[in-house]
């Protein structure tokens, strides 16, 4: 067994507890060596590691994944995260900075197991933490896999071993354990409604991602060819498995038609037919009222073929037209399966995306010229992420911009998290000194 993977509870935190003793005596130059390190490990794994997800999760698509991959290695921040602040005045000096928590409990979800995995734990090396990383029932084995070659990375620049471990079966009630352990000091929780119900209870400081259910809102004033070409890639991007992906559009009267047929022009089948939208919803959603999870993360075309419904070669993405209280537009599928509903203006678009959000207050996308509905609509959802003219993908970090997070901390606050999030902001005063003003 990997020294980086343990049997039971208490060896990996112990382990973990260890590691950061020694990890907190290194300099912020050696820790950006780990940092660099790392990243040069994976990089010629992701492919790999991309394969070995959709192998044993069955869910998503490689290409995707391998895309996901490469973003968390190249575009996580490190160490320059860190920021300082300072005060200074007649009386002295207040320097405000911030050091490690200590040994993070990190909950992973199966949606994105390894991109999750590598963001995080760049960003926790980074604020000075050991971490043990409880991966999700359904992506065990590939959790193990990239734990190990990160591990061993660390181990070889610096001669700390288990700086990051993991322990061998991932079950609710070993991550439980975890999260209660007294040498955990900080958990990260990515997972499910479950999961971080556990973690709100543990006692300890929590960074929490909860559910979400994303909605776009295409205006009279888009470009709509731009928008429906934004709406496909953002919603069908892994087979629409991100947290952070279009799970339900909503378009004004007067725009409806055009996007429609630019959706279809952008591989999308459409469909407004009541026996096929109930062809879908029986493959999608159970009895219960729940997703069905065989679909979650399939292709739109394994939708469609699981529904029985003709469709050319290629379809990207499947939109039903439904009103706004259909399930598909309440509930979080995490497939290529998105409804539209038609408003008849922008205030009802904006009413409209506000139910369909939930409250959640994760990620909204918006496609409009116009200043003043961009402005209301990111004033009225409150949302961790809020992307203007473009997929969704924007928001964490495709396309050049911004840093990338795969954690949302949108319960407990944080939104995007990066390394300053995984560290404690302490505060220094100097009398009579450094004001040189």
């Amino acid at each position: 067994m990997k020294s980086s993977v343990y049997s039971s509870v208490s060896e990996a935190v112990m382990a973990a507890r260890g590691a950061f003793g020694r990890y907190s005596e290194l300099t912020l130059n050696e820790r950006n060596e780990i940092l660099e390190a790392v990243r040069t490990a994976v990089r010629p794994k992701i492919a790999e590691l991309a394969e070995m997800t959709v192998a044993e999760t069955g869910m998503g698509n490689v290409a995707d994944k391998i895309e996901k991959l490469k973003l968390a290695v190249e575009k996580t921040p490190g160490i320059e995260d860190l920021i300082t602040e300072v005060n200074t005045g007649d009386h002295g000096m207040t320097l405000y900075e911030l050091s490690a928590f200590g040994v993070i409990c990190a909950v992973h979800p199966c949606t994105n197991p390894c991109a999750t995995l590598i963001s995080n734990t760049i960003g926790m090396l980074a604020a000075g933490n050991a971490v043990v990383h409880c991966p999700h029932p359904r992506a065990v084995r590939v959790s193990q896999y990239l734990t190990g070659i990160i591990s061993d990375a660390v181990r070889n620049i610096c001669g700390i071993d288990n700086l990051v471990v993991t322990v061998s079966e991932s079950l609710m009630g070993s991550t439980k354990e975890i999260m209660s352990h007294p040498d955990i000091d900080l958990i990260v929780c990515t997972g499910g409604a479950g999961s971080l119900r556990q973690a709100m209870c543990s006692g300890k400081k929590v960074i929490g991602a909860g559910p979400a259910n994303p909605v776009a809102i295409v205006d009279e004033t888009a470009d709509i060819e731009k928008a429906a070409r934004d709406i496909v890639q953002g919603a069908s991007f892994d087979n629409n498995l991100m947290c952070t992906s279009e799970k339900a559009i909503v378009v004004v009267e007067s725009a409806a038609d055009e996007l429609i047929a630019q959706l279809e022009r952008n591989g999308a089948y459409y469909t407004r037919s009541a026996e096929q939208i109930d062809r879908l919803y029986n493959a999608a959603v159970t009895e219960d009222f729940v997703i069905n999870k065989k679909m979650e993360g399939q292709s739109a075309e394994t939708i469609l073929d699981t529904a029985e419904i003709p469709h050319r070669k290629g379809i990207k993405l499947v939109v039903a037209e439904t009103d706004r209280m259909h399930p598909f537009a309440t509930l979080e599928l995490l497939m290529p399966l998105v409804p539209i509903i038609r408003v008849k203006d922008f205030d009802e678009a904006l009413e409209t995306a506000l139910d369909i959000e939930q409250g959640y207050r994760h990620t909204a996308t918006i496609h409009s010229e116009s200043i003043e509905h961009m402005n209301r609509a990111a004033k009225k959802l409150q949302t961790a992420v809020f992307v203007k003219n473009g997929p969704s993908l924007l928001g964490i970090g495709f396309d050049k911009e911004g840093h990338t997070s795969f954690t949302i901390g949108t319960v407990t606050g944080e939104g995007t998290t990066s390394a300053r999030h995984f560290a404690r902001r302490r505060r220094c005063t100097l009398t009579s000194g450094f004001s040189i003003r």
